[in-house]
């Protein structure tokens, strides 16, 4: 069934990815940007396509659109880029989720919120489970992306409790691949940008800090899945790869599959970063029967392609 679908944040790195396989399932996209983090050529591809639609408008405003399905991706999501200007990330993300749950509430549409795994913090709890409530710094440098989607999530359920909304929820973990921003300081990014320039990689810490790294293709599968699933699951529910591995592993990783001669630097650990990181998706397995498929020397091929043609260009 073709459905109107609005993707907030579409233009981004997921984003992107997400009006890709909604196109191809037959659905009629309506996508969003303000074009802070996300970019136009990451959907320059989709531009000619009759059921795609582009729009830069900024989410704490509200929007008025008849839509049937909404994808509230809508946020910057990577350290450097949220701590430019922390005040807008809480806007983003609280008066966000307000005006988008505010335009579902109207047209009786389904929403999905995509929430993270920074919700849990600096966790005491390995692996994370959804019911764990998390270990989060409320006045620090992360605090306006950790607490802002704390508080978007909070807002989700009170709406489904106070207003009976159609509402789903989703954590996300650690995700990689092509249109990543290649400036955006996340790890995956850091070290592939600094492999192909033949600099040193930096390691903040000893590298002994674990992540778990998901694929972008299985990511944008469980998203559809999540949103497709029966109205009384409303999650939240962890979505992302439960392979654990540590900075250094990662490192060393990447070097060998670019080659060259690139050198590990140490530098200070960040505030409030996490040491460990990793999903219990058993939740995701049992009710959306999803897990990932991609492991991560494959994702982390296609991932280098993506960055040698972006750097060549």
């Amino acid at each position: 069934m073709m459905r109107k679908v609005l993707v907030t944040g579409g233009a981004g790195f997921l984003g992107s990815h997400l009006c890709d396989r909604l196109l191809a399932d037959g659905h009629d996209v309506l996508c969003v940007d303000n074009f802070f983090t996300g970019s136009k050529r990451n959907v320059a591809h989709l531009l000619n396509h009759p059921y795609f639609e582009l729009l830069r408008y900024d989410v704490t405003f509200p929007l008025y659109v008849e839509v049937e399905r909404i994808f509230n991706l809508a946020c910057p999501a990577s350290p450097v880029h949220y701590q430019h200007d922390p005040v807008q990330t809480t806007k983003t993300s609280v008066h966000g989720a307000i005006n988008m749950l505010g335009l579902a509430k109207r047209v009786k549409a389904r929403i999905l919120q995509a929430s993270t795994s920074e919700v849990y913090g600096d966790p005491e709890v390995h692996p994370q489970r959804e019911e764990y409530w998390g270990r989060v710094n409320p006045i620090g440098f992360r605090s306006c992306y950790d607490e802002g989607k704390r508080c978007a999530e909070t807002l989700f359920f009170d709406y489904r409790r106070q207003h009976d909304l159609d509402i789903k929820v989703v954590r996300i973990f650690n995700t990689y691949g092509p249109r990543m921003h290649p400036n955006d300081g996340r790890v995956v990014s850091n070290f592939i940008v600094q492999a192909l320039k033949g600099e040193d990689i930096t390691i903040y810490g000893d590298g002994s800090q674990t992540r778990s790294f998901c694929y972008v293709d299985d990511l944008i599968e469980a998203f559809v899945r999540m949103m497709e699933s029966p109205k009384g699951f409303t999650g939240p529910v962890n979505i992302g790869n439960p392979g654990e591995f540590t900075m250094l592993a990662l490192a060393e990783k990447v070097i060998a599959l670019v080659g060259g001669k690139s050198k590990l630097v140490f530098r200070p650990l960040p505030a409030d970063d996490p040491r460990q990181r990793q999903p219990d998706i058993a939740l995701a397995q049992e009710k959306l029967g999803w897990q990932p498929k991609v492991a991560l020397e494959d994702g982390l091929k296609e991932t280098i392609a993506y960055f040698r043609r972006t750097l060549e260009a």
